[in-house]
């Protein structure tokens, strides 16, 4: 594929006119495929006829660089504050969310904090633990208004799911997403993308859900990753790109995705490379993310029958 600028002679030249750069003529990139430049507007358009296949070959694969080059590490909200570890999918069944700090705690050093009579405390900011729905509402809002991000996605989740005494509304909750989104929370994004995705509080619309998708994919969320994964499988047939999503989430720690890279193995839709792979990556990420804390904590829900 090229785009060949007309009167090449090695300079850098406008690609409809010929025009060579100089101290006066400064050229600008095509923003779109980065291929070619241009002395101005009126030869950007004149030369759009000629350009436009490459152009937007060119800038699909620029997009489809960023996104499988992008996302591989885990976005900052998947650590413990307190052990600094990775916390292992799914976060809601292995971390404890706390609204005065908006942080996840993990379960090892939730039980390691209760070891040390920290019961009654947060055990990563110390702030006493909040009892009855209008003390937790009002820690959750109190970060609201200073425009936490993650407040405000965990308010769009407490309206989607109503929670702590709130009336269930989920138009409210995508729109609370979408704010959290905008001020830089990955998990909004996510949550943005299933909203389109599934129509919840929203009209459905599946460009939409990719576009977000792809969106906190590229920040590391790995449950938007297997989302794309999905859509590749199950939406488009394109198996290529679904296993390339899914060994990107799998070396993350999410079983599913190496579930489905194993099932596309078994069915001939991937290769044995890819699944070994994933299987490796997957070991590695588990690896990562024990700690004897965490240990305990398994140990002690098999003795007493509940958690924490």
């Amino acid at each position: 594929m090229s785009c060949v600028p007309v009167a090449d002679d090695g300079d850098e030249t406008c690609a409809n006119c010929g025009t060579t750069a100089s101290d006066t003529v400064k050229l600008k990139n095509c923003t779109a495929c980065l291929l070619v430049k241009y002395c101005g507007v009126d030869c950007q358009k004149n030369h759009r006829k000629q350009h436009k296949k490459a152009c937007k070959e060119r800038a699909a694969e620029l997009v489809d660089e960023r996104l499988y080059s992008q996302g591989h590490e885990r976005q900052e909200g998947d650590f413990c504050p307190i052990c600094t570890l990775p916390v292992p999918s799914p976060i809601s069944k292995n971390a404890r969310f706390k609204a005065c700090c908006m942080k996840m705690v993990c379960v090892g050093c939730v039980l390691a904090s209760g070891k040390r009579g920290m019961n009654e405390v947060c055990a990563f900011c110390r702030t006493p633990k909040p009892y009855g729905d209008a003390a937790k509402l009002a820690q959750v809002k109190a970060r609201v208004g200073k425009k936490d991000p993650e407040a405000i996605k965990f308010l769009g989740d407490i309206n989607f799911h109503g929670l702590i005494g709130q009336a269930k509304d989920m138009k409210r909750a995508v729109e609370l997403w979408t704010e959290a989104a905008d001020l830089g929370s990955v998990n909004a994004l996510f949550m943005v993308g299933c909203s389109y995705h599934y129509g919840y509080g929203t009209a459905r619309d599946i460009k939409r859900a990719v576009r977000f998708y792809e969106k906190a994919a590229m920040l590391g969320n790995s449950m938007a990753r297997h989302a794309l994964g999905d859509f590749e499988l199950n939406h488009r047939g394109n198996y290529d790109r679904a296993a390339r999503h899914f060994l990107i989430s799998a070396k993350m720690g999410h079983e599913e995705s190496l579930n489905k890279i194993k099932s596309m193995f078994t069915q001939g839709h991937a290769n044995k490379t890819q699944y070994a792979e994933a299987l490796t990556g997957y070991q590695d990420a588990l690896v990562e993310m024990n700690s004897p804390e965490r240990e305990e904590y398994k140990i002690f829900c098999e003795i007493h029958g509940h958690i924490l």
